[in-house]
């Protein structure tokens, strides 16, 4: 930890809605953004070497820039005979060197990823379909099986035709291996005929629809490409780093920081297609030998209770964002292995890194410093005196939403803006410190109350459990808190006593809590608010 780390003397920037430019660190490269993502993959193996070894799975040991680009050719000259260009594909795969292929198989042919969250329910999947225009979806027929899917994929099969990759690979003639061969040998040449512009839609992610119907982010190959660019350079990765990732690939992060940022900068990366498999990861980070870990909090946390130290040894930092790192979770790291955990923090609509602590610059409890080349501004709360809603424009910022209402229109950010929805502060030397969602605020007796610190404290109080704090609607008081928690010993007496001796008010207090089993999570790691509100408020009604 270096002399940025820890407590500051850093005053936080004021709220009023003025634009502040990063200064972290040099700006991202224009160049490397100016190209197609098949074009930037083209050129990686070309400075690392076509022979490199650059990704690997449960199944493939390691595949080379080489392989990665013939698949792809192979694979994208067959998906394009029954897809036409700049088309919305539905991509529905785990995380493996199968979905790096199709991704950039689509991507050879001019054809748009659009990549299903298969974690979500018939409900939402269809929606995210119909937002982005979907009519075919490419998965796994094995993948299907293994994951429980069919029923999921039976009630699409009447909104979009269903196509198994592993099915189509063996159904793959002479004429369709010799004809990929070809143009893998002469790739750029034939990428030239379905180049898409910087600007052009590169993929289409998808919201977790916690406060909504789920919408279609529209990411262009420039959004992409400078995100990488910016957190490759800023938090100095590259070879001979080795990456593993065990985030979905419908994930921002999984797909971006886990996928594309690695394979264009020559660091080799580890594909596994579920976080939640705890035990089986520990040992697999030993094998890759992996020096770099993203992830979750809670993902973390699973990892770390069953690792060895010996799994964890190769690794020299864990990037984990989507939620903040618990302070037992940092301690137990501390503890039990040689390295740290850094904290980040992004959004879908941002491609997704906004911010990052790093090596060099760290202070925990913060999400870091604005990535190079964003702007930010803070705009004011009415009924907050601290803090307020950060907004940021950048060569990352989507191209715009996709939504249900209007499907296959285009809905920009306005002026460029994204609108995070999120409250945070930004002391001077530029770290951001989230409040919470502003969604996430109750006002309890005219008073604003920030959820997260109300989870927070709980945290504190029992560090080993999961806690979500909900409000609910109260018949008369408007607004009630409600602590929903898996510790199955948790009393409010303890609660209202380790409230008012750290000085809290007693509106932060939850006047109810709910024991639960497990809290609800999304497949993307993120807590399920939305979840959790519908346990409270049955609970609650019931009692």
């Amino acid at each position: 930890m270096d002399a940025t780390a820890g407590a500051s003397d850093a005053r936080d920037l004021p709220a009023d809605g003025k634009v502040h430019a990063s200064s972290n660190g040099p700006l991202p490269d224009p160049e490397f953004a100016s190209r197609s993502l098949f074009d930037a993959l083209l050129d990686a193996a070309r400075a690392f070497g076509k022979a490199t070894a650059i990704a690997a799975d449960m199944e493939t040991p390691a595949i080379s820039y080489k392989r990665l680009i013939l698949g792809a050719m192979v694979l994208g000259g067959r998906i394009a005979r029954m897809s036409v260009r700049g088309e919305h594909v539905g991509v529905m795969l785990p995380s493996t060197v199968g979905a790096a292929v199709t991704f950039f198989a689509l991507q050879a042919f001019g054809r748009v990823p659009a990549m299903l969250n298969f974690t979500s329910g018939v409900s939402s999947v269809r929606t995210c379909m119909h937002a982005a225009e979907v009519r075919t979806i490419l998965t796994s027929r094995r993948f299907v099986e293994k994951g429980g899917l069919q029923a999921l994929v039976e009630a699409l099969e009447g909104d979009a035709r269903i196509v198994y990759i592993d099915e189509l690979r063996q159904s793959l003639s002479v004429f369709d291996k010799v004809a990929g061969a070809l143009r893998a040998a002469f790739a750029r040449l034939t990428h030239r005929r379905y180049r898409a512009a910087p600007d052009d839609t590169a993929v289409v992610l998808f919201t977790s629809g916690t406060e909504g119907a789920p919408k279609g982010v529209v990411l262009t190959h420039r959004n992409i490409l400078a995100n990488c660019n910016q957190f490759i350079t800023y938090v100095e990765l590259g070879p001979p780093d080795r990456l593993f990732n065990a985030l979905p690939v419908f994930h921002s992060f999984g797909m971006t920081g886990g996928m594309i940022a690695p394979l264009l900068a020559g660091i080799p990366v580890f594909l596994y297609p579920s976080p939640l498999h705890y035990r089986q990861i520990p040992p697999l980070v030993r094998k890759f030998a992996a020096t770099i870990l993203v992830g979750t909090d809670t993902f973390a946390m699973g990892w770390g209770r069953v690792a060895e130290p010996e799994d964890f040894a190769s690794l020299r930092v864990g990037f984990l964002g989507a939620e903040k790192i618990r302070e037992n979770t940092r301690d137990f790291y501390e503890e039990h292995f040689d390295f740290p955990l850094i904290e980040g923090y992004g959004a879908t609509e941002a491609a997704p890194v906004i911010s990052a602590n790093t090596l060099r610059h760290r202070k925990d409890g913060t999400v870091g410093r604005v990535m190079p080349g964003i702007d930010f501004r803070l705009d004011p709360v009415i009924g907050l005196a601290e803090g307020g809603r950060l907004a940021v424009r950048g060569p990352n910022i989507m191209a715009g939403y996709l939504s249900a209402d209007a499907p296959g229109e285009l809905q920009p950010p306005p002026d460029g803006w994204h609108d995070t929805g999120d409250i945070v502060t930004v002391d001077t030397e530029g770290f951001i410190t989230i409040s919470g969602r502003a969604k996430r605020f109750a006002k309890i007796g005219g008073e604003m109350v920030s959820l997260a610190a109300c989870e927070g404290h709980a945290s504190v109080l029992w560090p080993d459990n999961s806690h979500a704090v909900v409000a609910i609607e109260h018949p008369r008081k408007g607004e009630e808190l409600v602590l929903v928690t898996d510790y199955q010993d948790a009393q409010r007496e303890d609660l209202v006593r380790h409230f008012l001796a750290h000085g809290l008010a007693e509106i932060m207090i939850p006047k109810r809590i709910v024991k639960v089993e497990a809290l609800p999570v999304l497949g993307t790691g993120k807590l399920d608010y939305r979840g959790v509100e519908e346990l409270a408020e049955a609970r609650v009604s019931g009692s």
